[in-house]
């Protein structure tokens, strides 16, 4: 049997929220995740998809991107940091729903 040795790479990130919620839960932490080193293969009788690589089975959570970082230095993970996008909510009264403007104003 061979061992393929393989670099393993994260990705640290701060989710965003899903479209089934209207607040912003789950949003504050920091999750790091592994990169597939491998690709998913079909299986011919069955039709599944499978993979070789467990590592992207792994889902940690942080509560600070410095805790993420500090986790991945320690145990050697190369890892890429992705920033958060800023939400800008757009700020609009409930009267806005219901007034005329001509087109083109």
């Amino acid at each position: 049997m061979t061992t393929i040795k393989t670099r393993t790479v994260a990705r640290i990130y701060q989710p965003a929220k899903t479209a089934m919620q209207s607040g912003r839960a789950n949003t504050r932490h920091w999750v790091l995740e592994f990169e597939p080193a491998h690709a998913r293969t079909l299986d011919p009788l069955m039709g599944w998809t499978s993979s070789q690589d467990t590592e992207t089975q792994v889902r940690l959570k942080f509560d600070s991107r410095e805790e993420a970082e500090a986790y991945a230095n320690a145990g050697g993970i190369a890892y890429t940091l992705v920033p958060p996008r800023i939400r800008r909510p757009v700020i609009k009264s409930y009267a806005d729903n219901f007034r005329y403007t001509p087109p083109g104003a």
